[in-house]
């Protein structure tokens, strides 16, 4: 199978008709919300359900990684359960395993069940993401494609920033009550999937599972250039973006910068405002100018924000950065998925999965190596040392090339 390793080039003016997006994407975004929500209600009580069993930091930090490393290592398999039964299916399905996991969890009675049954959610998780992301890259078109995942992204960003609010209210009810609502939340996001994602609430013919003659292989995918550059991309970006903002940054703010927890909470929110106010349009630039041209946007402004943080002397510095961040954000967490999309078209489940999994690599690794950093060196170094890496991403980038996007059947 011949892949090109080109990028798509500017598309060429259409119609508003022809340009509205399906059905699925407004479904997808209402999915992700329910999600996000869910996610952020626990966020904040899961360290502090997991002390009440006694346990060290370490005990409550390996809570927090089994759920990612379950993720993880499930990807490859959630791929294939989407190329023998379908998206739609396998979304539904993991996204009521999830709820099973979460709705465990709030009743576990020790450690040891509490992190069994989070790590058993890892499972779930990836199969929603993966089946998510192949049913979005399928039902879009390549003119479409950054537009709708920019939308997509916008649900879970809404998500993001409502849940934390409302998890601090029900941990302080009790720390078990998140994991309650959370169930409840993922169980509305599967009914929400399986019932509109019909023929019936679509209005047209879709086709389940895809044409086994017709998927693309991780050895065929690997071949092509543009696709192994994104998904270092991807790795780096999300070492950056969810790595280091979650591990040391927060404690940098207060012990370097002298300031407090809440302005760490409100610089969250400034960066989730501000990849919000741009998402929509970052999605319409990489469909008008081009991926390449968004990834050199997004990496750059990331870059920026870690030279802010290399020189940062006052929190104003760490406002900057964030800022920053969310800016680089709305085009990075954009344009890579779409041009998985716009080379395979989410023909192949394995091969989004191999995407996905690049990205929770890089959340992985990326706290722990910085981390260590810290501990032996200091915060800049940490800083510098991912501003240097992810120098590389900005390289990377700049070697793609556009074109016109893929043919089906090729």
């Amino acid at each position: 199978m011949l892949l090109r390793p080109k990028l798509p080039a500017r598309p060429s003016v259409k119609t508003s008709k022809e340009n509205r997006l399906p059905k699925e994407v407004t479904v997808l975004s209402v999915v992700g919300f329910f999600v996000a929500v869910g996610y952020g209600l626990i966020i904040p009580a899961i360290p502090l359900f997991a002390r009440t069993f006694g346990v060290n930091k370490t005990a409550i930090g390996l809570i927090i990684s089994a759920f990612a490393m379950s993720r993880f290592s499930s990807g490859l398999v959630s791929g294939r359960l989407v190329d023998k039964f379908g998206e739609r299916k396998v979304l539904a399905v993991g996204l009521f395993l999830v709820a099973i996991s979460s709705l465990a969890c709030g009743l576990a009675n020790s450690y040891i069940q509490l992190l069994v049954f989070r790590a058993a959610g890892g499972l779930g998780s990836s199969m929603f993401s993966v089946s998510a992301s192949a049913l979005l890259m399928r039902s879009v078109t390549d003119a479409q494609r950054a537009q709708a995942q920019s939308f997509y992204n916008s649900g879970f960003l809404l998500g993001g920033i409502a849940g934390p609010a409302f998890g601090g209210i029900l941990s302080a009810i009790s720390l078990r009550s998140p994991f309650f609502v959370y169930a409840a939340t993922l169980l509305m996001a599967s009914f929400t999937a399986t019932t509109f994602l019909k023929e019936k609430h679509l209005g047209r013919k879709i086709q389940e599972i895809q044409d086994p003659t017709n998927r693309i292989t991780i050895r065929d995918a690997l071949k092509s250039y543009p696709y192994r550059v994104v998904l270092v991309i991807v790795f780096l970006s999300n070492w950056t973006l969810f790595g280091l903002r979650s591990s040391i940054l927060p404690l940098f703010v207060t012990e370097k910068l002298h300031s407090t927890t809440s302005m760490v909470g409100f610089g969250f929110t400034v960066s989730a405002l501000a990849q919000g106010a741009l998402l929509i349009f970052a999605g319409k630039v990489s469909d008008h100018r081009g991926r390449r041209f968004s990834i050199l946007v997004g990496t750059s402004f990331l870059l920026g924000a870690l030279f802010a943080l290399i020189t940062a002397t006052h929190v104003s510095f760490y406002f900057l950065a964030m800022i920053l961040f969310g800016l680089g954000g709305a085009f990075i967490g954009t344009a890579p998925a779409s041009i998985v999309g716009d080379l395979f078209g989410g023909r192949g489940g394995q091969v989004i999965a191999l995407f996905q999994m690049a990205g929770d690599a890089g959340m992985i690794v990326g706290p722990i190596v910085l981390g260590t950093l810290t501990d032996l060196i200091s915060y800049r170094a940490a800083f510098i040392a991912t501003a240097v890496i992810f120098s590389s991403a900005l390289i990377l980038a700049a070697t793609l090339k556009e074109h016109s996007g893929p043919k089906k059947g090729k």
